[in-house]
């Protein structure tokens, strides 16, 4: 759904809206989006069927085009260099695509799930900086992780303390920022 600045009462589906289904015209429990502005486009993971679409922003736009199949995809984020990072909550490991392309480049995990400084235990959400750092939310290990780029292992940024109400732990973190002066944001679960 996409709703104007200002007007809550009028919302108009942008993607999807023809029902929960694997069509080129459905969305299956999306987690994540944002727009592309270079194709005036919004790129989409569409968790439920295990993949990555672009919707066009156009009107009349009836279908989606699917840019990466076969994975357990959960959050996503651009690059100034529009590389696009993909969480894999199955696989616990982030990757980055060139645009386009099906081959892919580890940035983060891979080695298992777990909580050591190279693995990530179900990752959400994403946030790239200017110099292609990887912020990742580790859910279940109840951390943000600072991944820099072409390194082995990452960095505990925010959490890692355990899943409990004080200041210095995260329970289940899931949405994720970062802004240009490297100001993070978190939103966690508390239910």
């Amino acid at each position: 759904m996409q709703w104007k600045n200002g007007d809550t009462t009028n919302g108009q589906v942008v993607a999807g809206g023809k029902g929960q289904g694997n069509g080129l015209h459905q969305l299956d429990r999306p987690t994540d989006v944002f727009i592309d502005k270079e194709t005036d486009s919004l790129i989409i993971c569409d968790w439920g069927n295990r993949r990555v679409v672009r919707w066009s922003r156009r009107s009349g736009t009836t279908q989606g085009e699917i840019l990466i199949d076969n994975i357990h995809c959960f959050g996503l984020a651009m690059d100034d260099q529009r590389n696009l990072c993909v969480s894999d909550v199955a696989k616990h490991e982030v990757r980055r695509y060139q645009l386009g392309e099906k081959n892919y480049t580890l940035v983060a995990g891979g080695n298992g799930k777990g909580n050591d400084t190279n693995q990530l235990n179900e990752p959400r959400y994403l946030a790239v900086d200017r110099q292609q750092n990887v912020y990742v939310s580790d859910k279940n290990n109840g951390r943000v992780m600072k991944w820099n780029k072409g390194a082995k292992e990452g960095i505990v940024v925010a959490g890692g303390q355990g899943e409990r109400s004080a200041l210095t732990q995260l329970y289940y973190p899931n949405g994720l920022f970062v802004d240009t002066l490297g100001t993070l944001v978190t939103i966690e679960r508390k239910i």
